[in-house]
């Protein structure tokens, strides 16, 4: 055996070590992005042409993430924040689609308090993604319906449905989900769970609403 061959021997097996390497890399990082982004990966990935464009881009998020100066909420802050929610979740019966809008700028506001950017919704949403990327696609939909309800065409359930959708990133957003000990709403009702804004028996019927939309009190 020449030592040419020697050298052309260990080159070869030097390059098949190298791609094995490569691919055992690349195998982990998918699947620390996708254990880390859940289901925004996935979407990610479809929203791309190539997974490889998707993974830069979610690694570019986790470092612009990373140069964020997030900010726990006190406990004075959390104490206020709670009761807002309250209090506007209290007022849907009678006004969903102000509710809705309060919901959305008390989140906005929350956000902002923590030390998330808020001059732009998908800016918003995309560094929202690196730590909160289970309550994303809820952020998102409840978003949706809210542009919807500022233009007078969201319907009363949809409304309904966004306010629990802000709920669960509000929870999350405030780095605990409820109080332990059950603290009872305005409502007298448990905040153990996700709540539903009013009682089922306390739904506005069709009558009460404007088809296809929800009207907003006139002062």
């Amino acid at each position: 055996m020449t030592a040419l061959i020697i050298v052309l021997i260990v080159v070869v097996a030097l390059a098949i070590i190298g791609l094995v390497a490569y691919s055992a890399r690349s195998k982990r990082r998918s699947a620390n992005l996708q254990a880390g982004f859940g289901s925004e990966y996935d979407r990610t990935v479809a929203a791309s042409d190539k997974r490889r464009d998707a993974e830069r881009e979610l690694i570019a998020r986790q470092e612009e993430h990373d140069q964020l100066t997030l900010r726990p909420l006190s406990e004075s802050a959390r104490v206020r924040y709670q009761d807002n929610w309250t209090a506007i979740q209290a007022k849907f019966v009678d006004a969903p689609a102000l509710t809705l809008s309060e919901a959305d700028a008390l989140v906005t506001q929350l956000l902002a308090d923590r030390g998330y950017p808020t001059e732009g919704f998908e800016d918003q949403a995309r560094l929202l993604s690196v730590e909160h990327a289970h309550v994303l696609e809820d952020y998102r939909q409840g978003h949706e319906v809210e542009v919807s309800n500022r233009a007078g065409t969201a319907d009363t359930e949809a409304v309904r449905g966004a306010m629990l959708q802000f709920r669960r990133v509000f929870e999350d957003v405030m780095g605990e989900s409820v109080p332990q000990s059950g603290t009872a709403t305005a409502a007298g009702t448990s905040t153990t769970g996700p709540v539903d804004p009013y009682p089922v028996d306390a739904r506005p019927s069709e009558a009460d609403q404007p088809a296809g939309r929800t009207g907003v009190p006139r002062s």
